[in-house]
């Protein structure tokens, strides 16, 4: 376009010095090559002004051929440089989606009877993973789940998790009850989270989390509550909080507690139980105010999981202006319409608690062991 304007324009202000900034700006979007070609042409187009007025060899225009040229080498150098930056960003990004699969692995969308869907919000923008984790397994009667928040952020809590998840992935379908094997998680959290040599450390470990197990023929579900958010029950037109009648400590804190509590509700035919994080909970809009999960449910409710998951992460992102201060995990399974063979041994009551006791011995779990060994799956 300077070219145009100086050839049409030839008793006008000179604007060749303007040609600089041609490759200058060639070097946001284009390659290497093609900005050194514009360099070229735009170093071309001084000369061919210069022969058509006269003075190639005045000292002013051999200047601003010199600072084209310059100009050009130095543009190209950056957008170098640029496209570089771009192919290691997306190698994080594709180490980071790996370690994604690996560490926080895809649920299945059915378990046994039960929907399931499961979505990740990652605060940081160039990670897709953090300090929240759920896992699920199937056992020889149902379903077990577990949904966590390590304490912390950054590549230590997701270290954390990965220790967590591998914990519960090498036990989880072993015959033992909820609340031994929450005991068992509960004591191996610090040992696998606090470095040899740093019991300092240990104090400082902890994981909010919440153990579930959803029977195949019984329309219930128990629960450990371990300092976590409690679930929603969405049936039509309404969401209840499944709270604990007495709720337990977070993973790791090594507190002389007799035992952890199971609480059964229902959880029948066409229900819907929602997992959550703080992330969830605690988002807030421009005015500061937090994200109101129940009345926002409640209206959702009879949604698919993966349809309700999919509202509740668009509402949940425009909420805070499309990005969260906190990682967010949510987890939705669904007990389809059908036959449900019932248990007759289930408690009348809608809700339901036990205690057991702590084992003594960490070797509850027969043939396990806690994390002793790097992540290698289930």
């Amino acid at each position: 376009m300077i070219t145009s304007v100086n050839l049409a324009t030839p008793g006008h202000p000179y604007a060749g010095p303007l040609l600089i900034v041609a490759p200058v700006l060639a070097a946001v979007t284009l390659g290497p090559w093609l900005t050194t070609l514009t360099g070229v042409l735009a170093s071309a187009d001084q000369m061919i002004f210069a022969v058509l007025l006269g003075d190639l060899h005045s000292a002013q225009r051999m200047t601003e051929i010199f600072a084209v040229v310059a100009a050009s080498a130095f543009a190209a150098l950056l957008s170098g440089m640029r496209e570089r930056k771009a192919r290691e960003l997306t190698r994080v990004r594709q180490v980071s989606e790996i370690a994604q699969n690996l560490v926080l692995r895809p649920l299945p969308p059915r378990m046994g009877p039960l929907r399931v869907a499961a979505v990740y919000l990652a605060a940081e923008r160039e990670m897709k993973i953090g300090g929240d984790l759920y896992a699920a397994a199937r056992t020889a009667h149902g379903t077990r789940l577990l949904i966590g928040d390590v304490r912390g952020k950054g590549l230590t809590a997701v270290s954390d998790a990965a220790l967590l998840l591998s914990a519960f992935r090498g036990a989880a379908h072993r015959q033992t009850s909820l609340a031994e094997f929450t005991a068992y998680l509960d004591a191996s959290v610090c040992w696998n989270l606090a470095e040899p040599g740093e019991k300092d450390l240990a104090q400082e470990c902890f994981v909010t989390a919440m153990l579930i197990d959803i029977p195949d023929h019984s329309p219930t579900v128990q629960i450990v509550h371990c300092g976590h958010p409690p679930p929603l029950r969405l049936r039509p037109g309404q969401a209840t909080a499944l709270c604990a009648h007495q709720a337990g400590p977070p993973l790791g804190l090594q507190l002389d507690i007799p035992g952890h509590r199971v609480d059964t509700f229902d959880f029948g035919q066409g229900d819907l139980l929602l997992l959550y994080t703080d992330g969830v909970t605690e988002a807030r809009d421009p005015r500061g105010d937090f994200y109101p999960l129940t009345e926002r449910a409640a209206t959702w409710s009879g949604e698919r999981p993966e349809e309700l998951l999919e509202r509740l992460r668009t509402d949940l992102l425009a909420h805070a202006g499309g990005r969260l201060d906190d990682d967010a995990a949510m987890i939705a399974i669904e007990r389809p319409a059908g036959r449900i063979r019932h248990n007759t041994t289930a408690l009348p009551h809608k809700h339901r608690s036990e205690t057991a006791s702590r084992p003594k011995r960490l070797d509850v779990l027969r043939g396990s062991r806690p994390l002793a060994a790097p992540i290698s799956g289930p």
